[in-house]
C-alpha cells in the first residue's frame, strides 16, 4: 500500500516539474505575442503586409542605430529622420561595416518608440532576426519597408503624438540579446522581402 502511494506521489511530482518546465519555456513566446498583440513595450504590429493608401496628416519617422559591444561592426541609419503621409508605404536604408579582420556575423533587433504609438507601426520588410555575415571590411546596406497606421491621428492616446523613432540594434547573435533583455521588446520578423545590398554590388551606397 505504501510503495503504490510513493508512486502516485512520484507521479505528481514529476508532472508538476514538466508542466513548470512547460510554462518556463512558453514564457517568453506568450509574452512575445501579447506584446505583438496590443504594441505593448514598444512592440510593432505586424498587420497588414500592404499598406492602406495615403491617409490624412503625416508623421516624422526618426532612426536610431545601435550595436553590440561584442560586435566589431560600425552600423548606422542612412537617414536621419523623415516625414511620412500617414498609411503610405515608406522605404529607409540602414548601413553596416566589419571592422575585424575576419568574417563577423550579427542580427538585428528592432522596437519602436513611443511605446504607445508601436501598434499603429507597421514594418511589411525588413532585415531584422536574419544573420548578416559580413567579410574583413565588407558594408553593406539594410533596406526596410514600413507604414504608419492613419488611426495613430484619431486615438485619444496617439494623436498627440508628432513623432515616433524605429530603433535597431545588431548583436552578435539573439543569444547575446536575449541575455542583455533586448528581446522582450523586440518586434516580430514580419518580411523577407528587403534583401542584403552589399558594396561593390551596389554602387554609391559603399561606406568609406
Amino acid at each position: 500500500m505504501r510503495r503504490t502511494s510513493n508512486i502516485v506521489l512520484a507521479g505528481a511530482l514529476l508532472t508538476c516539474i514538466l508542466a513548470m518546465v512547460g510554462v518556463s519555456f512558453a514564457a517568453v513566446p506568450l509574452y512575445r505575442l501579447f506584446c505583438q498583440a496590443t504594441g505593448y513595450n514598444g512592440t510593432p504590429q505586424i498587420g497588414a503586409s500592404t499598406a492602406p493608401g495615403r491617409g490624412t496628416g503625416v508623421i516624422e519617422v526618426r532612426f536610431d542605430a545601435n550595436t553590440s559591444a561584442q560586435l566589431p561592426w560600425r552600423f548606422t541609419a542612412d537617414q536621419h529622420s523623415i516625414t511620412v503621409p500617414l498609411g503610405e508605404d515608406t522605404l529607409a536604408s540602414y548601413s553596416g561595416r566589419n571592422l575585424a579582420s575576419q568574417p563577423v556575423t550579427g542580427v538585428a533587433t528592432y522596437n519602436v518608440t513611443p511605446d504607445k504609438a508601436a501598434r499603429y507601426f507597421h514594418k511589411t520588410a525588413c532585415f531584422c532576426f536574419n544573420e548578416q555575415t559580413l567579410q574583413p571590411g565588407q558594408s553593406a546596406v539594410f533596406p526596410l519597408s514600413f507604414w504608419v497606421d492613419p488611426r495613430i491621428a484619431t486615438d485619444p492616446e496617439t494623436r498627440d503624438v508628432a513623432s515616433v523613432t524605429l530603433s535597431y540594434t545588431f548583436f552578435r547573435s539573439l543569444e547575446d540579446a536575449k541575455r542583455g533583455g533586448n528581446l522582450d521588446q523586440a518586434g516580430p520578423h514580419v518580411g523577407a522581402r528587403a534583401s542584403l545590398s552589399v558594396s561593390g554590388l551596389n554602387p554609391g551606397r559603399n561606406s568609406p
